[in-house]
């Protein structure tokens, strides 16, 4: 039996999907698979680029649409088609690239199609054998006047990378919206992602249930970090994992597994099919 009310499952990766080996479960997969062979649009929601989320799109065997850039980008990959997408400002890329030259931040930055980086750091080793993006370095005091910007990242582990993370941050807080985000695989790391004040998983959402003539009340929705509050806050049904940030969890209709016992499969099993 399939609870037919819903269709649309929106699923974040890190910390939902992928767990601290870097891996989706079997049990996750056929769950995913029985909810799309029932009829049910599968759509991944991340935080992530493009890039680094095509090998997850294609070893589940989806189609269609999903959102990338924390919100930034909805699109469907495989027709590079995009449905909404909400750049940083040309102004904003040139303030915040010159600031982080100055100040000896690592900022890096993201088109739909490119990773760039003002120089190789262990951070962006991480973005190349995890993430299996390849960096293209660039004079980031420039990259405002060539490239479209859709995000741009800083990766945070040591107390002096913090504290410049948020000099960043006390400077361009108003102009943009910074978010957190985690993965079991560097549970000492912090990725912080920067996208335009507007972007938003929350707002992704509605445009791609609005593209695909679905109410939001017919969305299940399920994730695991801050950044995914405004995704749950807008779904019908609202699912955290065990592992979950408390703010997620507060917006949470309900509170699944955590990633390493299969709380995505635990949840559609019982509540989707």
């Amino acid at each position: 039996m399939t609870n037919n009310h819903y269709k649309l499952l929106v699923v974040d990766i890190d910390g939902t999907l992928l767990d601290k080996g870097g891996v989706v479960s079997t049990e996750d997969k056929n769950a995913l698979a029985g909810a799309s062979d029932s009829g049910i649009q599968v759509s991944l929601s991340t935080g992530r680029v493009v890039q680094a989320s095509l090998g997850i799109i294609n070893q589940l065997s989806l189609d269609g649409y999903h959102v990338f850039f924390d919100g930034a980008l909805v699109s469907d990959p495989e027709k590079s088609e995009e449905v909404y997408v909400e750049p940083i400002s040309k102004e904003l890329v040139r303030q915040t690239g010159e600031f982080a030259h100055l100040n000896g931040i690592t900022l890096d930055f993201y088109s739909v199609t490119h990773y760039f980086i003002e120089r190789e750091t262990w951070g962006s080793d991480i973005r190349r054998e995890f993430h299996g993006t390849q960096p293209t370095v660039v004079d980031i005091t420039k990259l405002w006047q060539k490239e479209r910007i859709i995000k741009a990242t800083l990766t945070v582990s040591s107390p002096e990378e913090r504290a410049k993370a948020d000099s960043l941050y006390q400077q361009f807080r108003s102009s943009l919206r910074f978010s957190l985000t985690k993965t079991p695989t560097y549970p000492d790391v912090d990725f912080i992602n920067v996208v335009a004040l507007e972007a938003s998983k929350g707002k992704a959402l509605e445009t791609l249930a609005s593209h695909l003539g679905i109410a939001l009340t017919e969305v299940i929705a399920i994730g695991d970090g801050a950044n995914d509050v405004s995704l749950l806050s807008k779904a019908g049904l609202a699912i955290a994992m065990d592992n979950a940030t408390d703010e997620l969890k507060t917006v949470a209709d309900y509170v699944t597994l955590d990633v390493d016992h299969n709380g995505v499969a635990a949840a559609i099993n019982k509540l989707l099919l």
